[in-house]
């Protein structure tokens, strides 16, 4: 039976957290085996904000060692720059026609970021999620692992590729979330109402994943609970229930298993299990990335590779694309590799 077929990215906009790690690269590996998976760094997303180009190119190389070092087999999936198919941007064109102006000014990270940009919203801000439809598009993924804040987005992927099949002949597959059964949200350790974001401005409650140790063990001891003395789950405790959340998703542990290791103990040693969880997890991870991110030619080799596995695909969706909308096929002048 052939494998569903599943698309995700990462932007290398940032330093990745263990929020990303836990809700994305850890499950991405779950999945390598009963899927066929494509996994992209998508660095044309991460310039709707400008960057520094070095730091822009580290991050890139650093974020598929990370790739890598979480477990991620380029052998069993297609790992690749996403700037390095430009089947992305024509078809990211051609869907842009495709879309409506008040269906992306709906889009709630469009209207909260433009709020703080003012007059200088950079347009790529604007129209990114179209981008990300075509990223999904492109390869006719059937699974998107998705988390809550991104469900808008998917479903404005879903109207783009209904209305693009309804208009030209069925063309795309239109894909679902996948939801992740096993995890929860990961929230910031300084104020636990929040997602633990790499762009948070008080960067003492996001744990990196390629803080040192003694960053680490920093953070998780100043980590905020309460001051009701008790180890229990329930949302008037949200530090302490952040806290368990970790712990047992680190462990691959249930929250019952985890208020069990726990009974009878302090918020000191609830920081202390925390800390261990992290540091066994971490640490190993941060060893591997290092090693990789000493062979760059190396990485700069399977990122080619990958690239020529999506492209097998993209190349095939976008000729039928342009053929369905009228556009003359290339014969003589197709772009290089």
């Amino acid at each position: 039976m052939e494998k569903q077929r599943i698309f995700s990215g990462i932007q290398p906009s940032g330093n990745l957290t263990l929020g990303n790690y836990l809700g994305a690269l850890r499950n991405w590996v779950s999945l390598q085996d009963e899927y066929e998976c494509i996994y992209s760094i998508v660095d044309m997303h991460a310039i709707t904000i400008r960057q520094n180009p070095k730091d822009l190119h580290e991050r890139s190389l650093l974020t598929m060692a990370l790739y890598l070092a979480a477990g991620l087999d380029p052998e069993k999936n297609t790992v690749f720059m996403q700037s390095h198919v430009l089947e992305h941007a024509q078809l990211g064109w051609i869907l842009g026609c495709n879309s409506y102006m008040g269906e992306l000014s709906r889009m709630t990270q469009y209207k909260d970021k433009s709020t703080r940009l003012g007059d200088s919203i950079p347009t790529g801000l604007f129209n990114y999620p179209v981008l990300m439809a075509a990223d999904i598009l492109l390869y006719n993924a059937h699974l998107v692992p998705v988390g809550d804040d991104q469900t808008q987005h998917l479903e404005l992927t879903r109207d783009i590729a209904i209305r693009f099949n309804n208009a030209y002949g069925e063309t795309f597959v239109v894909p679902k979330g996948y939801f992740n059964p096993f995890g929860a949200r990961i929230y910031d350790l300084q104020m636990p109402q929040k997602l633990m974001s790499k762009s948070a401005e008080n960067q003492q409650g996001v744990l990196f994943l390629l803080d040192d140790e003694k960053t680490l063990q920093r953070k998780i001891s100043r980590s905020v609970t309460d001051s009701l003395g008790t180890i229990s789950y329930n949302d008037n405790q949200p530090g302490v229930k952040n806290l368990l959340n970790i712990f047992a998703l680190l462990r691959k542990e249930s929250i019952d298993g985890a208020l069990a290791y726990f009974e009878g103990k302090g918020y000191k040693q609830l920081k202390d299990g925390v800390m261990e969880a992290v540091l066994d997890t971490l640490l190993p991870l941060q060893e591997k990335v290092y090693e990789l991110m000493k062979e760059r030619d190396h990485l700069e080799d399977l990122m080619a590779q990958g690239a020529q596995k999506a492209r097998s695909i993209a190349k095939v969706t976008l000729a039928d694309v342009e053929k369905k909308i009228g556009f003359i096929s290339r014969r003589t002048n197709e772009h290089c590799d």
